[in-house]
């Protein structure tokens, strides 16, 4: 059952990695690479089992905290890895991320490149393959678009290599256009012979919503992948047919924002459109501290990912505080001044008789937290563990420093599945959006927000400008690799933050990596690097 963790926390107060990564090795050709094989291609050996595969690589990439996550969200105003003494100096990998100085042996970049065109290829092996059935061609079909998705969006071009071709063949290269079209007619061509599945147990397969979910993306982008630089409003109105799709498969805004982040997995969850069953543990203890742990990870958090307060103050409520009562936004969360007592054995691992993990707060952890019998946590060094809200620099940290990002919850155990990849609220935003950008609807963009914003106990607003959509999806998605394509469409991704003042204008591309191109003559290196 799910838990309405706000409403009763507040009400009991009131009364009171695995990271997996795909370095291919590299020989004559580009990213993708594989061995010669003799004749001609006649398919894969068992085309379910290869689905299956498929899938799993899919979560792989991204379950991490690097790769496609840090390329999405360290990159914008959301999130920052300040480094602390020794730890999350990496070389500097994540300060060169949040400043904007990333280049093309960037890891994290090659990585992601690697990941998804691998992904292509075996996809393209089971599209290709003559014992396939409708079904299992429109899935591959759906998650090749996937991944094409994002190789468009991170890297405006993507090489193709047909099963025929062996490793002496150079792979042709799409540019972003002709790759945007390659993936919508696979996604057009896909809906057919997808499910319809609506919310529950099958959202971490392709489904019909899955796909016009992605259509809704491909097309709200549109302007930007083929740089027409406006929305035409033919484009915005497919977003919102295709959201309305969705919505007509039994997708809809659900009450109790973090409860949507739990494990459990059923027909009350009808913001969930696609879904993978592992990774979520690397989005609670990147960001917790090492002193914040439960039964099953007594280690505690890596304590490295934070918030700007910038980013932290788009939410309504007092700035300065955050526990039950300060007049926050549900999304925002809270800091728990003790922890729940028990009310149901799994909750409690230990059997101390309270509920596991539920002396750390949900959303926004900042000012001192707080240990299960309400007494006040320290570090490691025996300081007040008080999370600040602003920070000295990308360096020179202490363990304390930055706000904490937590949308999936220890309370939930050590390694909770179920990492949301796709809901319903960035479907209803989308649609907004397109409303906003020209497209036609018999709703208004300003209602679509404020149904948002009375679901999640935040005042509505007047009126509706770019700026507020952009904060809005902001406040919702916060986490859920989106942020930095938010910013692109909204214009202000090459700005200034907070520790970033890099502006050039390039950088809303990533480079192709260094090895690619030596690999792939038919690979250009993107403007700029």
């Amino acid at each position: 059952m799910k838990r309405n963790i706000f409403r009763l926390t507040l009400a009991s107060l009131g009364i009171l990695s695995i990271v997996a990564c795909t370095d291919l090795e590299l020989e004559d050709t580009d990213s993708v690479s594989r061995e010669a094989g003799s004749g001609e291609f006649t398919g894969v050996s068992n085309v379910e089992s290869s689905l299956d595969n498929a899938y799993n690589a899919i979560q792989s990439h991204l379950q991490t905290q690097e790769n496609l996550y840090a390329l999405q969200e360290v990159t914008s105003d959301e999130l920052v890895v300040p480094t602390r003494g020794t730890d999350w100096g990496d070389n500097g990998v994540w300060r060169t991320l949040h400043q904007h100085t990333w280049d093309a042996t960037h890891r994290f970049v090659l990585n992601t490149w690697n990941n998804f065109n691998s992904s292509v290829y075996s996809l393209t092996e089971i599209i290709e393959t003559p014992s396939a059935t409708p079904q299992q061609i429109a899935e591959a079909k759906t998650l090749r678009a996937f991944s094409m998705f994002w190789i468009i969006d991170l890297f405006g071009q993507v090489p193709f290599r047909g099963v025929d071709e062996g490793p002496s063949v150079s792979p042709s290269v799409m540019n972003r256009t002709e790759a945007f079209n390659f993936a919508l007619t696979d996604l057009q061509e896909a809906l057919p012979d997808l499910p319809t599945s609506g919310p529950g147990a099958d959202t971490d397969r392709a489904s019909k919503a899955l796909a016009h979910f992605l259509l809704a993306k491909m097309y709200l982008n549109k302007h930007i992948f083929t740089g027409t630089g406006t929305a035409a409003p033919e484009d915005m109105t497919q977003v919102v047919n295709h959201v309305d799709a969705i919505a007509e498969d039994g997708f809809a805004l659900q009450s109790g924002f973090f409860e949507i982040f739990e494990p459990s997995v059923d027909v009350s969850d009808t913001e969930i459109i696609f879904r993978t069953n592992y990774g979520a543990d690397t989005r609670m203890w990147s960001t917790l501290h090492y002193n914040q742990g439960t039964p099953g990870n007594t280690a505690g958090g890596w304590n490295g990912f934070s918030t700007l307060a910038e980013f932290y103050d788009l939410f309504e409520g007092d700035p300065q505080i955050n526990v039950p009562g300060s007049g926050q936004e549900e999304r925002r969360g809270f800091v728990p001044l003790s922890g729940n007592t028990a009310s149901a054995g799994e909750l409690d691992a230990d059997e101390d008789g309270m509920e596991d993990g539920s002396y750390i707060g949900y959303g926004f952890l900042i000012n001192q937290q707080y240990a299960m019998d309400g007494s006040e946590l320290t570090d490691r060094t025996g300081n007040p563990l008080i999370f600040t809200k602003e920070l000295p620099g990308l360096v020179g940290n202490n363990e304390r420093t930055g706000i904490r990002v937590l949308k999936y919850h220890p309370s939930d155990g050590a390694f909770p599945p179920n990492l949301v990849v796709f809901r319903y609220a960035d479907a209803l935003l989308m649609k907004a959006e397109a409303i906003h950008r020209g497209g036609t609807s018999s709703e208004t963009a300003l209602g679509l927000v404020n149904d948002l914003r009375e679901i999640r106990g935040a005042t509505p607003l007047d009126g509706l400008t770019d700026q507020d959509l952009l904060d809005e999806r902001g406040r919702e998605l916060y986490i859920e690799f989106t942020r930095r394509q938010d910013q692109i469409r909204f214009g202000t991704y090459t700005g200034t933050w907070a520790f970033k003042d890099n502006t050039e204008a390039f950088r809303v591309l990533f480079p192709i990596p260094a090895t690619a191109l030596t690999s792939n003559p038919n690979l250009v290196q993107n403007e700029g690097y």
